[in-house]
């Protein structure tokens, strides 16, 4: 099958560069390819006869007429000529379908994402486990489970609570964990499970631990919670009535070892049993902790393992995304069944939905060596690969000085605008009306069609900013008007 590669001048060099060994015929009309129009596509395929042609994933026009009078099916390549040999590959392998709408790149990743995430679900529904609790599988082949704690849950408002762990469910945790200091009592942990009723009622496969080692905090949690974090030889009196209530229990080594703290558990009758070998973050035995959890097995420890992650990534100065990654790779190879993870600070902010996908990727890694390429990843400002573009052409160039703009600020004659961000929004409040939306551009026509910008600078400015306040809200950051991003 011949496919023509409608091109320009400018990706030529690319566009030959990656269709080489491929059954292809390069049609070259103008400078940008992502220009081409209809007669100008029509006039290659009738001097470049062919099977099917490929345009740039970056146009804009209706191919539709041409596709009819040429009797040759027109479909979008990808948005970058560097990805050709990608899609040829594909092509000529039978197993993809292309569209006329959609450049081929991103069908290829909505594609695979929804491959992977479809080979998650069939994972989950056929793997082996060690036990059940409502439903949700423990142990065995089944993937990790994400326990996303709540420190302190008895001292936030009921609706504030139930907004956070509402966003963690959403993030993709499997196990809200409400933990409670010294400070708390009894009747704290039954206001705060009981305030939360209506939630755990509308996500019945999401499961509820009580996070403390207080005797009094656990027997109060026992009508509600499903796990309790964390029972050892300084608390076993409650190990009965744990064991009576029919829940799960993490156990912890104390003045005892681990092994003779499970020991201990099960014979007061837990069935359900979590060994967690208390992850240390760096600098404070990481590596043993991690080595522990790794050689548990071996150790006679035969129930599934927790493993916390939250304590490593709140306790180190560096973006949780990749330590997080690094982190289920680590409880993946130990044989984890349950991973911890914590948003206590601004810096991890995000860290459960991070979690989540970094054991999905784990997951999915059942038949590679490595964690890549699995339809899903973990980026979020580095890219795998850098896309190759044509030189830009120019007849002459100017070097532009920097500017010094102390005393040269021209303040627009329709006002100032103060932009901001609020609940999940970009706000641009000019003359007391409030423009928001999460678009930056949406925002500045907003504010051009109603009059209030009349200064091609203060435009220039306003979309500056705005596209700043719109990557704060992406990347989880704060904003500050006329800071640094």
């Amino acid at each position: 099958m011949r496919i023509l590669l409608a091109t320009g001048t400018l990706a030529y060099p690319i566009v030959r560069e990656s269709s080489k060994g491929f059954d292809t015929v390069i049609g070259v009309s103008g400078k940008i390819a992502a220009f081409i129009t209809p007669e100008a596509l029509k006039k290659l395929i009738e001097a470049n006869p062919c099977d099917m042609v490929l345009v740039s994933g970056m146009c804009t026009a209706d191919f539709s007429g041409a596709e009819k009078e040429c009797g040759v099916p027109i479909f979008m390549g990808p948005r970058h000529a560097a990805d050709l040999g990608m899609v040829l590959s594909k092509l000529e392998s039978g197993n993809v379908t292309l569209s006329k709408t959609v450049p081929a790149d991103e069908l290829f990743e909505e594609s695979k994402k929804a491959d992977a995430l479809s080979k998650l679900k069939d994972l989950e529904e056929n793997a082996d486990f060690d036990f059940e609790i409502r439903g949700v599988k423990f142990g065995g082949s089944s993937r990790m489970k994400v326990l996303a704690e709540i420190m302190d849950a008895h001292k936030p408002a009921p609706d504030v609570l139930a907004a956070k762990a509402a966003r963690f469910i959403e993030s993709g945790a499997d196990i809200v964990d409400l933990g409670f200091g010294f400070d708390a009592a009894p009747g704290d942990v039954v206001r705060t499970f009981e305030s939360l009723a209506a939630l755990r009622g509308s996500h019945p496969r999401t499961l509820f631990s009580v996070d403390t080692q207080n005797p009094a905090l656990i027997k109060a949690a026992l009508p509600y919670a499903d796990i309790v974090l964390s029972l050892h030889d300084g608390n076993m009196e409650i190990a009965g009535a744990v064991a009576e209530a029919g829940i799960a229990a993490v156990m912890v080594p104390h003045d005892r070892p681990l092994i003779e703290n499970i020991a201990a558990a099960g014979r007061a009758g837990i069935k359900k049993l979590i060994a967690d070998t208390l992850i240390q973050p760096v600098g404070s035995g990481l590596t043993e902790s991690a080595a522990e959890c790794l050689n548990a097995r071996a150790d006679g420890i035969d129930c599934p393992l927790f493993f916390g992650a939250g304590n490593v990534t709140e306790l180190i100065d560096a973006d949780s995304v990749g330590v997080n990654a690094l982190l289920a790779g680590i409880a993946k190879e130990a044989g984890a069944s349950v991973i911890f993870t914590s948003e206590h600070s601004d810096k991890t902010f995000g860290s459960v939905a991070e979690m989540r996908r970094a054991v999905d990727m784990m997951t999915l890694m059942t038949d590679r060596p490595y964690p890549k390429d699995l339809g899903i990843s973990l980026f979020e400002i580095k890219e795998k690969r850098r896309r190759i573009t044509p030189p830009v052409e120019y007849e002459r160039s100017v070097i532009v000085p920097e500017c010094d703009a102390d005393g040269k600020l021209e303040y627009d004659p329709r006002g100032n605008v103060h932009i901001c961000i609020e609940d999940g929004l970009i706000v641009a409040v000019h003359k007391g009306c409030a423009f928001k939306g999460k678009n930056w551009y949406d925002i500045f026509e907003a504010l051009l069609k109603d009059d209030r910008v009349s200064l091609m600078s203060h435009a220039a400015y306003l979309g500056k900013e705005l596209y700043k306040a719109e990557l704060a809200l992406r990347y989880n950051r704060s904003f500050d008007q006329d800071g640094e991003f």
